[in-house]
């Protein structure tokens, strides 16, 4: 591809000017373990022990998000249920092979809730490590099995984990028919905020995990919302001649960068979250777009061609100081930062292949996470230990994850479609 051609390419992405969207997409997402890392921890996730008929396979639940962490690898614990209360003979578990041994119970309350129960053993040093009792509604069965693995994982690892958050992407169902999902983070519960008939792009969520901005063309043009998930209020945040893209958060959650061609080429603005106080960061006369902040809200992070070719620079909150950040390749673009401000992730083109790359701002060490070749939107997972992105598989796109050592990838999939623009939310408070 010519550097002419990149850049005809990058300016329609930056005016919103495509859609990718081709066959109907499935509702619920189904995951694949594609690559594993070494050194897995291995764990006995036994079954949990039942009183009364249980709507939610919650020990299974816990199971398959171990799993997809790739962290662990499950040992085989049978089918017999051990109950919380039980006895546990950790030397035996040690001998099956298990570090560690999730036991369980799940009792039907006189009110229609679950107790779940739990106990979490270390099978080395023969002891208990951690044990909780949930009350749960039968809707909130799936939310307390993921927070139980969060607490899996945080135990063994020292990292919190992020199996109790959410994910929002865009599918298209049918012709010209557009969703907005919301899902946990394993793609299961999907929720659809927002139905169109118009393409939807460039979801972000806020800070606070209830409010999400996007892109939405159903009034003939590219406009940006601030959609309220709580309430399903919906808004417009800018609205201005021209296109209205590429919405970001800052870390305070009162301000939005967005990409705007009001006043020329597209360039990046400032914008409160009432609408109000609109003021503009860049004027370079090149494309300047996908602005993102980092942690600290010091700094925002964007793509533009005024090298000659679309690279990452990053400049302070008022539009100054202004620097290259990418000068591996000649096409890096969507730039997104880690919550500990640590890694910088982007696609970058290298021989021909679109592939996330991270970048660690401290040493200039670049690192290919993916082994795809039409990769597109990563988004960290809020502990920083995953990418969520976009990629294309057999003619049409998924989502996929990857570890931020490159070790351990899986792939999120429906039966049918394309699934794009994911974005993974904030922890849960």
């Amino acid at each position: 591809m010519s550097l002419s051609t990149v850049r005809s390419a990058f300016a329609r992405a930056a005016a919103l000017a495509f859609c990718f969207f081709a066959a109907a997409a499935a509702a619920q997402l189904r995951v694949e373990v594609t690559g594993v890392g070494s050194n897995q921890f291995p764990i006995a996730v036994a079954a949990f022990a039942r009183d009364g008929q249980v709507p939610q396979d919650v020990d299974g639940i816990i199971r398959a998000n171990l799993a997809r962490s790739g962290v662990f690898r499950l040992i085989d614990a049978g089918s017999t249920p051990v109950p919380e209360t039980a006895r546990v003979d950790l030397a035996d578990w040690k001998a099956r092979g298990a570090d560690a041994v999730v036991v369980g119970s799940i009792a039907r309350l006189a009110d229609g809730r679950f107790d779940i129960r739990f106990r979490l053993y270390d099978a080395v040093k023969q002891q208990q490590i951690d044990g909780l009792s949930y009350v749960s509604a039968a809707a909130d069965l799936r939310l307390n099995a993921h927070r139980i693995a969060d607490r899996i994982y945080e135990k063994i690892t020292g990292v919190r984990g992020v199996f109790a958050t959410r994910i929002a992407y865009v599918v298209q169902l049918g012709k010209n028919n557009y969703e907005l999902q919301i899902a946990d983070a394993d793609g299961a519960n999907a929720q659809t905020a927002l139905r169109s008939r118009e393409p939807i792009m460039s979801p972000a969520w806020a800070p606070d995990g209830i409010r999400i901005a996007y892109v939405s063309f159903e009034k003939s043009k590219p406009i940006v919302f601030v959609h309220t998930l709580t309430t399903g209020e919906r808004r417009e945040l800018a609205a201005f001649r021209g296109s209205n893209s590429a919405p970001a958060w800052a870390p305070d959650g009162k301000t939005l960068a967005v990409a705007l061609t009001r006043d020329g080429p597209t360039s990046i603005y400032l914008i409160n979250a009432d609408g109000s106080g609109l003021r503009r960061l860049t004027n370079s006369g090149a494309i300047d777009t996908e602005p993102f902040f980092s942690p600290d809200g010091k700094t925002i992070y964007f793509t533009s061609d005024r090298g000659g070719g679309p690279q990452i620079y990053r400049m302070d909150t008022s539009g100054n100081n202004v620097q290259r950040v990418t000068f591996n390749g000649d096409y890096n673009v969507t730039p997104r930062v880690s919550h500990d401000g640590r890694l910088l992730a982007y696609v970058g083109r290298r021989e021909g292949r679109f592939q996330v790359q991270t970048l660690d701002l401290a040493t200039g060490q670049e690192t290919t996470l993916t082994d795809t070749a039409l990769d597109e939107s990563p988004s960290f997972a809020p502990n920083g230990r995953l990418l969520l992105y976009a990629t294309e598989v057999g003619g049409r796109g998924v989502l996929a994850s990857a570890s931020i050592d490159a070790r351990v990838r899986t792939r999120l999939s429906g039966p049918a479609g394309d699934v794009r623009e994911p974005t993974w939310g904030p922890f849960i408070k």
